[in-house]
Formats: structure tokens, C-alpha cells, sequence
């Protein structure tokens, strides 16, 4: 490989056609075109309605008609991965449905398996220019959205790449023994304490557990840290990554943030984002708090925490099962526009209220012998305060509102010693 470029995206919650005849797509398709590999995470299940909704959802129950994937490769995607918190909204049924819809359209795809080693495996990318490894993890969900392992005699479970993460509450010691007191005058902690007597379960020093809870002494606060066993696993798909293509990319779903500041990743993150690159990986790319998170250059290969969304049309999925209406109070009459309306009027702070839910950057990566030279940043807006059915495309922004969401970006990334150059509305890092 002597030089090779990537072109990278946050979530694709693609529901709808996209206007192919458009100029401002046409402008986007061009900046995909100069790369070579172009990633984005597809954030929504792909069939024809026609398996059965689960009874809980990653939020809206992601879905759309695999017309959509043709407009993905019209655009210029060949890579993507579909590890997320919605990607079992219709159940094992709805994952191999869009399995077999993301093979037939042609499209490397990682992250999401027919068990865990497939869901866990290396894909890759050939192009002219080199080979891209790609890595699909996801840390938000239900526990029964991981991948099963195969057995000599069982086979595995449908499933997601899980990178799962601890967290611990720290108390004083005072109030970790008012917490104790209070605990033991009611009956929640009864369950945990039966199975640790009856050898079901084993309590752990130094932790004080009420439930999924755990409670030490420190200083007061939370802290997360990832799955070790989680983490060898996905050490291990690196090391045969690096060893088989020219540039390996971590691609992590994970809407986790540091207490209600949902541009701070939750301390597993970064913990996780520099192990992937300690253990050889060239790119991590973060998705899933649906707005743009800080990069950081460690041992000089980018981390972005978070890309934010790329398309995000949540609100024109084309049908909603009734567990949906029903969070609104709404009956079987309705229609999806009565539920959509419903849920605008909840409240004032939903995403739809959100500016940056509409704001990311595609980020350009020049890579030249195995190493990163300079990133691009092209910022690209979703269409802000629009009707429903216009907004969440994306287009490359204008100029005033390219400087405002780089200056924002590059505040994010402050914290972490990365440094802007603004070159005609584009971003641009220099290694």
C-alpha cells in the first residue's frame, strides 16, 4: 500500500429514498468518491414488514426497505456495520432478513453474525489502493442482543459484537454504610443474597451489590470499565486483522456518556478506544450519542469518540408496532403520523429539538504506508427545523455554518491536544 484514503460517517438511520437526482447529493457523492474505502454504521433493520417486531426497541423500531441499500451504494459506501442498539428491533428474524438483504446488495459488512465468531470476525475491503479490515462493536442494548457462541453440539445465537463495561458507584464510607442500613430493611437485595448463600453467585470483595448495582469506597462519583473478557476477544480480531490487510478500522456503537453531558464518552470509551489502537488498529470511529464527541490523535492514529449522525430520518420509518403507539397512549386507529406528532408533543427536548443531532463532519483519513498523514473534515448538515419528511439528509454545509460546527468540534476535541486548521470550510489535521 503507498497511499490510500478513507471516508468516514457516523449512523445511517436511513428510512426513505434518497433523491439521487439531487445536486447537494451529488456534491456529497463526489467527496466519497476521492476515497477508496467509505464507511458508515447502518443504524436501522432492513426487510419488508414482513417479520414479527420485538417487544422492546432500541427507541423508534428501526426498519426500512432494502430499496434503501442501493441508495447507500449509489452514494458510494462499500463498508458499514450494523451493530447497534437496533439491530435486533424485529428479532433474530429481523437480523437475518437484513443479513442476507446487506450480502445481496454487495456491501462488506462486520459487526453482526449468525453466532459470535461471525459476528466478531475481520471483514475486508480490497481496493485498488490497498486492503481495509473493518470491525463492527456495539456496547448499547439488551443483554440478549449478544451473539451466541457455536457448540460441537448447539448451534450459536443471532447476534451483536458486544463490548459490554463495568461500572462501579464510589461512596464515602459513611454513606456507603447508610446505603447498607437502608438496604437491609427492605427485601431488594433478598434475590442476591439467597444465591450467594446457596452458592449461585459469589460476593465480591470491596463491592456492596444491590441488584445489577455496585457500590464502593472512594471518592464519590461513577466510573466504567470495559469487559475484559469482551475486550480480549476483540484484541484477538485485531491481531488477525493487522495480519491480514493494510489498514484496520474499529467501528464502536456506544450512546454511554459521563454523567448528562452526552458529548463526554463514559470512561470505558476512551479505556477501549486506546486498546484498540495499543493492539494495532489503525482508526477507531465511534457512533451512537447521535452528536459529534471529541478526536483525539493517540500514538498517531485518530480516535473519533463520536461522528454523530450521517442520515437520521427516525421519524418517517413507514410502520410502527402497536408497543409503539402504546407509549403514547394511542390505539389501533392510528396512523404513524398521529404517533410521530404524539411524540413531538411529549416534550421540548427531544432529538428533533437538538441542533446537533443535525451537524456532523465526514472525516477524509490520508493513509500512506500503513501510517495517517493529514484528516479532512468536511462539515455536513441534516436539515435542522425542517418538516419531518425533508429533514435528517445530509449535505454538505455552507460556509458560515462550516466554521460554526468546526469551531464546535474543535472544542470537543480541545481536551485531547488536537489542534484545526481551517483550509476553505474544511477541516484539516496534520500528523
Amino acid at each position: 500500500m503507498s497511499r490510500l484514503r478513507l471516508a468516514l460517517t457516523g449512523d445511517s438511520f436511513i428510512t426513505q429514498r434518497l433523491p439521487q437526482q439531487s445536486d447537494r447529493m451529488a456534491k456529497l457523492q463526489a467527496v466519497f468518491a476521492s476515497a477508496d474505502a467509505r464507511f458508515t454504521n447502518l443504524e436501522t433493520t432492513i426487510h419488508n414488514f414482513n417479520v414479527h417486531a420485538s417487544a422492546v426497541s432500541g427507541g423508534t423500531w428501526a426498519a426500512a426497505r432494502p430499496a434503501v441499500l442501493t441508495d447507500l451504494r449509489w452514494l458510494g459506501f462499500n463498508l458499514i456495520t450494523w451493530a447497534n442498539n437496533h439491530t435486533l428491533d424485529y428479532g433474530h428474524q429481523g437480523l437475518l432478513e437484513t443479513y442476507e438483504h446487506i450480502e445481496n446488495a454487495g456491501l462488506v459488512h462486520a459487526g453482526v453474525g449468525r453466532h459470535l465468531a461471525e459476528a466478531a470476525k475481520p471483514r475486508y475491503l480490497d481496493t485498488v489502493n490497498g486492503r481495509v479490515a473493518i470491525i463492527g462493536v456495539n456496547s448499547t442494548g439488551h443483554d440478549w442482543h449478544v451473539a451466541g457462541e457455536q457448540r460441537p453440539d448447539m448451534i450459536g445465537r443471532p447476534g451483536v459484537n458486544p463490548l459490554r463495561f463495568d461500572t462501579i458507584h464510589k461512596l464515602s464510607q459513611d454513606d456507603l454504610t447508610t446505603l447498607k442500613s437502608i438496604i437491609a430493611k427492605t427485601d431488594v437485595n433478598a434475590a442476591r443474597r439467597l444465591n450467594e448463600e446457596e452458592g449461585f453467585s459469589r460476593a465480591v470483595e470491596g463491592l456492596f451489590r444491590i441488584d445489577q448495582l455496585s457500590f464502593t469506597v472512594g471518592d464519590p462519583g461513577t466510573v466504567t470499565r470495559m469487559h475484559e473478557e469482551d475486550a480480549r476477544r476483540l484484541a484477538r480480531s485485531i491481531h488477525e486483522a493487522v495480519r491480514q490487510a493494510d489498514v484496520v478500522v474499529v467501528s464502536h456503537h456506544a450512546h454511554e456518556m459521563k454523567g448528562t453531558d452526552k458529548s463526554k464518552p463514559a470512561d470505558f470509551i476512551p479505556q477501549f478506544a486506546r486498546f484498540c489502537i495499543d493492539e494495532g488498529a489503525h482508526v477507531y470511529v465511534g457512533h451512537g450519542p447521535h452528536i459529534l464527541r471529541g478526536i483525539e490523535i493517540y500514538r498517531g492514529c485518530p480516535i473519533f469518540y463520536s461522528l454523530g449522525n450521517f442520515i437520521f430520518q427516525n421519524d418517517t420509518v413507514e410502520k410502527q408496532p402497536q408497543e409503539f403507539y402504546r407509549k403514547y397512549g394511542l390505539g389501533l386507529e392510528c396512523t404513524p403520523a398521529d404517533a410521530y406528532d404524539a411524540r413531538e408533543s411529549v416534550g421540548v427536548r427531544g432529538l428533533h429539538t437538538d441542533p446537533r443531532v443535525f451537524e456532523s463532519v465526514i472525516p477524509l483519513v490520508q493513509m500512506e504506508q500503513g501510517m495517517v498523514k493529514s484528516i479532512q473534515l468536511y462539515p455536513v448538515t441534516l436539515g435542522f427545523g425542517l418538516p419531518r419528511w425533508q429533514r435528517g439528509r445530509p449535505e454538505l454545509a455552507p460556509s458560515v455554518q462550516s466554521r460554526i460546527i468546526l469551531e464546535q468540534l474543535e472544542e470537543l476535541s480541545a481536551g485531547y491536544g488536537t489542534v484545526f486548521r481551517m483550509e476553505e470550510g474544511v477541516g484539516v489535521i496534520k500528523l
